[in-house]
């Protein structure tokens, strides 16, 4: 049983029965399986620490599974998305507090220059050593490059880029407009493209 499952399964205990059809139910169990893996890359890159992320992306499906599992399958993308993004926000703004308390403590920030987010992925492709040496590092650029981005940009480039979400969906999971979108992703793009350089394909 995926962790999305797990989750469907803990939060349909809680709502009165017969609420959905057995269909609802496959469907939006279906849906959150297949989301969970893009959802976790996203909110790993967002916030550099994997059960930060693990936990944002749990959150959040239990937050669409209580609050709009009866709207159409084709809202709960973008209605989960913005529901992460929104608990990556707020993940953003209980750092920035801890960071300035730990200030008067004298304590220094966490080190997450470590964190790799790829550490130990196994290669689907069979490259070689030195291909598969490249390709990590390359991908730690790429993924540095993204998490240093302004947060809204950084937003408006997963959502359309890693999982692949039209515009008017972007806006509705970063709760903006349209405009809005293609502004922050084209920023996005040409901070990118500027920075990686080699990289950029």
């Amino acid at each position: 049983m995926t962790a999305g499952v797990a989750v469907f399964a803990l939060s349909c205990s809680a709502t009165p029965t017969g609420a959905r059809t057995l269909q609802k139910e496959q469907q939006l169990d279906h849906f959150l399986a297949e989301v969970e893996r893009r959802a976790l890359r996203i909110a790993e890159i967002a916030v550099r620490d994997r059960d930060e992320a693990l936990d944002l992306v749990q959150d959040a499906m239990i937050k669409l599974v209580r609050n709009y599992s009866g709207r159409g399958t084709d809202e709960w993308t973008p209605l989960f998305y913005r529901i992460l993004q929104n608990g990556v926000r707020d993940w953003h703004r209980r750092q920035a507090v801890r960071n300035r308390v730990m200030v008067w403590f004298q304590k220094a920030k966490p080190d997450d220059n470590d964190y790799d987010v790829i550490a130990a992925a196994a290669d689907p492709m069979g490259r070689s050593p030195d291909e598969e040496l490249q390709n990590s590092e390359a991908m730690q650029d790429i993924e540095l490059a993204v998490h240093e981005l302004p947060s809204r940009q950084r937003e408006a480039f997963m959502l359309r880029t890693f999982e692949g979400l039209d515009v008017a969906g972007t806006a509705v999971a970063m709760g903006c407009s349209e405009g809005s979108v293609k502004t922050h992703y084209s920023r996005a793009v040409h901070a990118l493209r500027d920075k990686l350089g080699e990289h950029w394909q």
